[in-house]
């Protein structure tokens, strides 16, 4: 069982989403970091944030003159902050060692510092227009149904990652279309064959081996809902705010406020910002994030 290209890049034509980091204009970098971005994260959260990102800090050399605490503060409620620190690493090495330009090819990108397998792919694709092809979970999970006929694409492994790179491979188109393949086949998996409600009868693939066998259910035991509330990523998310909303660093004291429920959690929390180099303590015992202005005359020593 295949997928016909001409199928799915004729649905795309009329079903593209409107995402504005697929412009004709924007540039590598720009592409860059909207991959950054929404890494675990979804579209609609990265959609208020991106464009003021890009027109601030249009090339890798304005990221890289931005302090990291400007980056944090920017990066605001995306989660996962570490990718910003990354980001802001990467922007430095693209413009110190390669002329403030991206490159183009998968294995000098993922030498980069946060790029991954995926990430150096979409990149290639998508901002260079390489034959390459890009799994993320949609594409995994299309290929799983269509080709192969499961109902569900197995979990993420190194082993299992190459494999679907292998198949996908096959897939492709032999031009210049490949990159508008590997869109399209993106956009069927989270617009229309999603995880939980699949919209087949709207589906442009006129050959499905999943379907013509009967859509026969998948045996991975559904995973629960990951809970955010309570958890240590929401204490160092609200200790990353108390920085983030003050312009000089802040004593213990005042990050204590932010979590008051568990010491221990947030003892927990405090200790992994600054192990991620996300938050410094400073020689007066104060805590602050990485570059922030530590110039206040008012604090008390």
């Amino acid at each position: 069982m295949s997928i016909d290209p001409h199928d799915l890049i004729s649905w795309f034509a009329s079903a593209e989403r409107d995402l504005p980091w697929r412009a004709p204009d924007v540039t590598p970098w720009q592409i860059l970091v909207s991959e950054f971005m929404l890494q675990q994260t979804p579209v609609s959260r990265v959609l208020p944030i991106w464009p003021d990102w890009v027109t601030r800090w249009p090339t890798p050399s304005a990221t890289a003159a931005a302090t990291a605490a400007d980056v944090l503060r920017a990066w605001g409620k995306l989660g996962y902050p570490r990718r910003a620190k990354r980001l802001h690493e990467c922007a430095a090495v693209i413009s110190r060692d390669f002329a403030d330009v991206v490159p183009d090819d998968v294995d000098v990108l993922q030498q980069l510092p946060g790029i991954g397998s995926y990430t150096a792919r979409a990149v290639a694709a998508f901002a260079y227009r390489k034959p390459v092809p890009v799994v993320d979970t949609n594409v995994r999970r299309v290929v799983a149904r269509a080709v192969h006929g499961r109902a569900e694409a197995a979990a993420p492994s190194t082993k299992r990652d190459h494999a679907d790179v292998g198949a996908l491979l096959a897939l492709l188109p032999k031009s210049d279309r490949a990159a508008r393949f590997s869109a399209a086949l993106m956009e069927l998996g989270a617009l229309v064959c999603t995880a939980r409600a699949p919209s087949c009868a709207v589906c442009p693939l006129r050959s499905c081996a999943w379907r013509e066998s009967g859509f026969p259910p998948g045996d991975a035991p559904k995973r629960p809902a990951q809970r955010y509330a309570g958890t240590d990523r929401q204490a160092r998310g609200r200790l990353l705010d108390v920085l983030r909303n003050n312009e000089f660093p802040v004593s213990r004291a005042e990050l204590d406020v932010a979590w008051p429920v568990d010491t221990v959690q947030r003892d927990r929390a405090l200790a992994s910002l600054l192990a991620d180099g996300l938050v410094e303590q400073i020689t007066d015992g104060r805590f602050a994030l990485p570059g922030q202005d530590r110039n206040d005359s008012t604090a008390s020593r």
